[in-house]
């Protein structure tokens, strides 16, 4: 007999995530409340997720739980917020238990990860939707915004760009056999790494930050938007992996970094003042941090390379619309 809404939400969610004593009233009520620590800030974000837009519907469910609360850790990320309590609505068209067990379980793992507490949510019946609130805290006035970079600041990026979109180019292939290095940019896309450590360092440092969802060029000119400015990317500084580097011709593996998006690195500015601490920043964290450009006057994003020539623009991003 398939589980009622309630009898769904008890038995897959409502002890997957850690308990936290700030939590004052959790799942099973109308909402959830919350005690939010004295001289803090609340921070928000919501994303949702739909089946072979956001994620492939043949996907492992373990792995769409991971990867759709990671999204949303990402942009607690980006503001220097430390996650704290998530929402969940989850719209499916069946109730499939051995779908909702991985889907928990994967949700799960990351939630244990950074101890954060599901607090709530809503279940209906429908096309595959996964929307997932995240709520995070920080210091009263001491979030990262996309607002901030001044010309001479200079560009960094976390970890490797490319490999997601490389990753997802790769499932779509739909082989029997994957090699290693093929398998490793697949779990880039399919499980992110929110850089929730490095926002949370960042905050006394960058003047501007932005998770990379859509593409480098596309999130970077949301910072030159939002902070009135230009910028220059020199394409040859670019952070690839060798899995990438193993899998692409050089161009494909530019237009990837440049504009492929679903990577979850954070793309952050920096004073001249601010760029010493970079190289122990990195290694405090164990996370390759890459300077790649630089804030300009005017309003745009012009791409380089080393020699000084211009490098052409293919394409800035993913586009919802």
């Amino acid at each position: 007999m398939a589980l009622s809404e309630f009898q769904l939400i008890e038995k897959y969610f409502a002890g997957a995530t850690p308990s936290r004593s700030d939590v004052a009233l959790g799942i099973g009520d109308d909402a959830a409340v919350l005690d939010i620590a004295a001289g803090c800030q609340l921070v928000l974000s919501i994303d949702c997720s739909l089946g072979d837009v956001h994620f492939p519907l043949n996907a492992n469910a373990e792995d769409i739980g991971y990867r759709c609360l990671a999204v949303n850790l990402s942009d607690l990320a980006a503001m220097g917020a430390e996650p704290c309590w998530i929402t969940l609505s989850l719209t499916l068209p069946e109730n499939n238990a051995h779908w909702l067990a991985g889907f928990s379980r994967g949700l799960a793992q990351l939630a244990n990860q950074y101890q954060v507490a599901l607090v709530g949510g809503d279940t209906t019946k429908g096309p595959l939707a996964i929307a997932i609130q995240a709520h995070g805290q920080v210091d009263k006035n001491s979030y990262m915004t996309r607002a901030g970079a001044k010309p001479g600041d200079k560009i960094f990026v976390s970890g490797s760009l490319g490999d997601a979109a490389a990753g997802l180019a790769l499932y779509q292939q739909n082989k029997a056999h994957y090699n290693e290095d093929e398998s490793a940019l697949i779990q880039r896309y399919l499980r992110p790494s929110a850089r929730v450590g490095l926002g949370l360092a960042l905050t006394e440092l960058a003047s501007s930050c932005i998770d990379i969802s859509d593409g480098l060029l596309a999130d970077l000119g949301h910072i030159t938007k939002a902070s009135n400015c230009g910028a220059k990317v020199n394409v040859d500084s670019l952070p690839l992996s060798g899995s990438l580097r193993s899998q692409a011709t050089a161009e494909q593996q530019q237009l990837w970094a440049l504009s492929g998006g679903d990577d979850y690195e954070l793309c952050f500015t920096l004073s001249a003042e601010n760029c010493c601490a970079v190289e122990q920043l990195a290694g405090n964290l164990a996370l390759p941090l890459q300077c790649i450009g630089e804030i300009t006057t005017g309003q745009q994003i012009e791409c380089y390379r080393q020699d000084g020539s211009l490098y052409p623009i293919k394409k800035m991003g993913y586009q919802h619309f």
